[in-house]
């Protein structure tokens, strides 16, 4: 599943090719995705100069003088960049062609992205305006998660995974965050201390930004036609690793189930 990490590799990976260029053709093969795409939209992209893009959370923010687009990769989603004409899959929904001759594509198998037209004023559209900050800027902080977590009977993971108090962190990263941390899953938000708060946004920065990184090396991958996605390999010490020895201290780590998502780690070194 793309997290934050895999979005801004994206992001990165896609903007050399269509920065400053003019859309020649918007192609909807499916317009049922997560919510519908809006009918208008070749009309408004169409002839138009991609001014820059950005990312806010999960979202890619594709800018215009007259608008904004946004486009969410979902659950399984990805964006490559192909050549004009490429033959489209069975999963390949949108296409946006360039003038340059390149294509951006987007490939949702499940069709849980979403691709939409935000308008001149995208940061008070429902999916941006109650984001929290970013977690690689200095907004986000010991002080500021202390303060908001007081009195939160939620455990620690939810309380790290709600959008509206950090943006960005999804079950996979969470998961190893709080593993380094030391923090056990279930602990309630309100319960930790402001010392083991700052030990948390240490590794939260570190192991996010290790991971974008890390994606640099696979920019590469994002020109190309074989569809499968240019995210990088992760290297996770707890995620996906349950039944397995614990890197630190060799117990056996365990999984439990946190709001229908597997939570991984160890009760030996997280507590």
């Amino acid at each position: 599943m793309p997290e934050l990490p895999e979005v801004e590799t994206s992001l990165r990976g896609i903007s050399p090719h269509i920065k400053n260029q003019i859309v020649t053709q918007v192609i909807i093969r499916q317009p049922k995705l997560r919510w519908p795409i809006p009918n208008d939209l070749p009309q408004r992209l169409e002839q138009r100069e991609l001014k820059s893009l950005s990312r806010r959370a999960k979202y890619l923010l594709l800018h215009f003088e007259a608008g904004t687009l946004l486009i969410h990769l979902g659950m399984s989603g990805s964006l490559r960049v192909v050549a004009e004409n490429t033959p489209a899959a069975k999963h390949d929904h949108v296409d946006i062609a360039f003038a340059n001759h390149k294509t951006i594509r987007l490939t949702d198998p499940r069709r849980f992205g979403a691709v939409l037209w935000l308008g001149a004023a995208p940061e008070q559209h429902p999916l941006l305006s109650k984001l929290g900050p970013e977690p690689l800027t200095d907004d986000l902080n010991a002080a500021y998660l202390y303060a908001k977590s007081r009195d939160k009977k939620v455990n620690i993971k939810q309380f790290l995974m709600n959008q509206s108090i950090v943006t960005g962190i999804g079950n996979i990263y969470c998961t190893e965050v709080l593993f380094f941390a030391g923090i056990r899953p279930t602990r309630a938000a309100g319960n930790i201390s402001l010392k083991r708060y700052q030990i948390l946004v240490t590794h939260i920065k570190r192991i996010l930004q290790n991971a974008i990184d890390q994606g640099g090396t696979s920019l590469r991958d994002f020109v190309g036609s074989n569809g499968k996605p240019g995210y990088f390999k992760q290297e996770l010490s707890t995620y996906g690793r349950s039944g397995l020895p614990c890197q630190q201290c060799q117990q056996t780590l365990i999984d439990i189930k946190q709001a229908n998502r597997t939570t991984v780690y160890c009760q030996h070194c997280q507590t």
